[in-house]
C-alpha cells in the first residue's frame, strides 16, 4: 500500500500539477490522503478542486482545514491578520458550485478522521487534537494524547516533519514500547520552510518507508494570476517558501 500525502495546497494550480505529474511518472500510488486547506491564498481554488475531482487514484482520507472551515461557516475571527481574513472572504466569493459541492460532500468537515489503513490505526488531523484547525503538532511536545495510534498525519504548519515516539506499554514482545509515527508532508502550495518547491510525502505502509519529496513548478506563471485580489504578500512569498 503506497500512499500520496498532501496538505495545504492553497489554490496553487501549478504546484499541484507539478506534484501530480511527478507522482504519475515516478511513483505508483494506491491512493491519497488530503490533510486540508486545499483552497485560499492562491488564485486557483476552483482549478485545484477540479484537479482533485479527476485524480486517477482513490482519496482515502480528505479532511477540511481551517480555511475550508472559515468559508463554510463565515468565521474569520481567528486569522492572525486582516489580510488573511480578506483573502478568505475573497476566496469564498469566487468558489463555483462544483467547488462548494466538493467541500461539502467530499471533505470531512470535522477537521479530523480516525481510520484503519493496511492494518494500522491512523489519525488525520489538520492541526492537532488540542485544536483541530489552528494549532499545529509540535515535535518537541510529549504528545501523549496520540499514543493509541500507529500513524498521525497532520498539516497546517506548512513545515514538514517526521517523528517517531515510543510510549510505555504492556507489550513484552516489543520491549514494552508502543511506537507512533507522526508525519507532516509540508505544503504543496505555500511552503514555509524556506524552500519554494511543492512538497509532499510518499508513504509505503508495508515497509514503513517515508519519502519526503519536493518538485519545482512554474512559480512565475502562478504569480501572474495575482492582480490585486488579495494582499501581495501571498504572491511574493511563493518565491521564497516563507
Amino acid at each position: 500500500m503506497k500512499i500520496l500525502i498532501m496538505s495545504d495546497i492553497h489554490g496553487n494550480e501549478q504546484a499541484l500539477k507539478a506534484v501530480l505529474d511527478k507522482v504519475e511518472t515516478e511513483y505508483k500510488v494506491d491512493g491519497c490522503f488530503l490533510l486540508g486547506d486545499i483552497i485560499d491564498y492562491g488564485m486557483h481554488s476552483n482549478e485545484v478542486i477540479s484537479m482533485l475531482y479527476q485524480l486517477s487514484f482513490p482519496v482515502f482520507c480528505n479532511i477540511c482545514g481551517n480555511h475550508e472551515d472559515a468559508v463554510l461557516h463565515d468565521n474569520y475571527e481567528r486569522f492572525s491578520s486582516k489580510r488573511g481574513e480578506e483573502s478568505a472572504r475573497y476566496t469564498k466569493s469566487v468558489l463555483n458550485p462544483d467547488s462548494w459541492d466538493y467541500i461539502h460532500n467530499e471533505m470531512k468537515e470535522c477537521g479530523f478522521y480516525e481510520f484503519e489503513c493496511d492494518g494500522k490505526m491512523c489519525l488525520a488531523v489538520h492541526g492537532s487534537l488540542e485544536d483541530k484547525y489552528w494549532k499545529s503538532i509540535k515535535p518537541e511536545e510529549a504528545l501523549q494524547e496520540y499514543r493509541e495510534y500507529d500513524y498521525v498525519f497532520s498539516g497546517h504548519s506548512h513545515q514538514p516533519h517526521f517523528i517517531e515516539k515510543y510510549y510505555e506499554a504492556e507489550d513484552a514482545e516489543r520491549r514494552n514500547k508502543k511506537k507512533v509515527v507522526f508525519i507532516n508532508p509540508g505544503s504543496v502550495g505555500q511552503p514555509r520552510n524556506h524552500n519554494p518547491q511543492a512538497q509532499f510525502v510518499i508513504l509505503n505502509m508495508d515497509t514503513e518507508q517515508v519519502f519526503f519529496d519536493k518538485v519545482s513548478y512554474n512559480i512565475k506563471k502562478e504569480q501572474e494570476a495575482y492582480c490585486g485580489q488579495v494582499d501581495e504578500f501571498y504572491c511574493e512569498r511563493l518565491k521564497w517558501g516563507i
